[in-house]
């Protein structure tokens, strides 16, 4: 027996609502096959309840060229292996100019590791990292514990973000390395290495705690702007301490 009208509308919501959570599973379930995998551990997998904004992990040369510092490092053994050749012999000059492939190619394959065991997902409620290059770490850093964030653009439209925190000091700076602020040793601040399209990521980050209230933004120049219709005073509060994740 067909259904009348009355009955088929108040289904559709239900339906839609189904819907909906069945996208989103299929979303979750991507994440493990794109990435690091969640093992359906809370603090690394989405909720059903969660809206997926945006993943991504970083781009290889530039997380090796930045984070791992092979280029400067590049200059430097030849640099050594020119002045070898100027002031030195030969030998000492190969020497010199292997040790400095070596070190280099050590460098690269970390680089490597790093951005294939690294995976960020950003929902509507959290920051979700998956990273560790030996010991799988998961952190869960939800919006409203956010206080602020700093984009430093970089090649092609790539970029570093990182987040400051509330409260006190939460993670640990060398749990994160090399997905941490470099420096900010006292107050670490996690960072989102090498992502493509970092403008935008940086945007969808500040829309989506600008719920909780203004987030304060930076670039590398030291502009600060506020979220889109919020006051650039920070006016979150600072009471909210359920920060999740991996302690120091």
């Amino acid at each position: 027996m067909d259904l009348n009208p009355t009955e088929n509308a108040a289904l559709e919501p239900k339906n839609e609502a189904g819907d909906a959570r069945s996208s989103r599973a299929q979303d979750i379930a991507q994440l493990d096959q794109e990435g690091p995998h969640g093992e359906n551990d809370p603090l690394g997998t989405p909720g059903l309840d969660e809206q997926l904004l945006w993943k991504g992990r970083p781009n290889l040369p530039l997380l090796a060229r930045s984070a791992f510092h092979t280029r400067s490092i590049t200059l430097y053994f030849i640099a050594l292996t020119i002045l070898a050749i100027l002031f030195g012999t030969l030998e000492q000059a190969v020497v010199v100019a292997g040790l400095g492939a070596v070190c280099v190619g050590i460098l690269y394959l970390m680089a490597r590791r790093s951005a294939h065991s690294t995976l960020y997902i950003l929902t509507d409620a959290r920051l979700i990292m998956r990273i560790g290059m030996a010991l799988e770490t998961r952190i869960n850093i939800p919006l409203k514990q956010i206080e602020a964030a700093q984009l430093r653009p970089r090649a092609n439209g790539h970029g570093d973000i990182a987040v400051a925190l509330k409260g006190e000091r939460l993670l640990g700076y060398l749990l994160m390395w090399p997905h941490a602020r470099p420096f900010r040793l006292a107050h670490p601040q996690p960072m989102l290495r090498a992502v493509p399209d970092a403008a935008n990521v940086a945007e969808l980050l500040a829309q989506a705690c600008a719920k909780y209230g203004p987030l304060e933004r930076k670039t590398t120049d030291g502009d600060t702007q506020a979220a889109p219709g919020a006051t650039p005073a920070l006016a979150r509060s600072s009471s909210q301490t359920d920060f999740k994740g991996a302690p120091a």
